[in-house]
């Protein structure tokens, strides 16, 4: 099933419509993003706890949240 506006908003609060269209597109679910959202805020401390990295649709999401953060730090 994919991820619904209301589930993106749920993990990551509100969010411009390219980047939920963009997460829609992906086909990821409500749990692979907020994986991929705990790995953009936190990958020192989920590698300290011995996770692996991120692979699959939760890597194409941290590549999006990231590039979506860098882009607001401009």
């Amino acid at each position: 099933m994919t991820i619904t506006r209301d589930e993106i908003r749920r993990v990551l609060g509100p969010v411009d419509d390219t980047l939920a269209a963009d997460i829609v597109n992906t086909g990821a679910n409500e749990q692979e993003l907020a994986e991929a959202w705990a790995w953009v805020n936190s990958d020192e401390a989920l590698i300290n706890d011995g996770r692996p990295l991120p692979g699959g649709l939760v890597a194409e999401l941290v590549a999006l949240l990231a590039a979506d953060e860098e882009e607001e730090d401009r």
